[in-house]
């Protein structure tokens, strides 16, 4: 049973982010499950730090994206979410190839919700957790 409550596709999701921070980055959602989604992101120039790795803050971005679409797509009709918190961990570093991030809920409240978001790389490598916190507000 699915956790959605706004219909999504990954067609609409790509489309919304483009022209920002996430097409820029390049990131992809690449899949919609009953209660995680999941998207992918390339380790290049545009996402590396000065010392060839990937940056830490572009796979903050690949979280708090995971996580603020999840939420919003699990608030009720008419309601939006704001990131509130995030924090990540960074357990290992990465120079090439691409990594993915899976979002799945830890708490889907109809003020706050919690997320936990892990990214992997190209040999299934945990290199990142992160939790993001969203508030849930009524849309202006």
């Amino acid at each position: 049973m699915s956790i959605w409550k706004k219909p999504a596709t990954l067609e609409q999701i790509n489309k919304f982010g483009a022209n920002t921070l996430v097409s820029h980055l390049g990131i992809e959602v690449t899949a919609i499950g009953d209660s995680t989604i999941s998207a992918t992101m390339p380790v290049a120039d545009h996402t590396r730090q000065p010392l060839g790795y990937l940056h830490g803050g572009a796979s903050v971005v690949l979280a708090e994206t995971l996580g603020s679409i999840a939420a919003h797509l699990a608030a009720e009709e008419g309601m939006v979410s704001f990131g509130a918190e995030i924090n990540a961990n960074h357990l290992r570093s990465v120079r090439s190839g691409t990594v993915m991030g899976v979002a799945s809920p830890l708490r889907i409240g109809s003020s706050m919700q919690v997320w936990d978001i892990r990214i992997t790389d190209d040999n299934d490598e945990l290199i990142c957790i992160s939790r993001l916190t969203a508030a849930i507000r009524p849309q202006p």
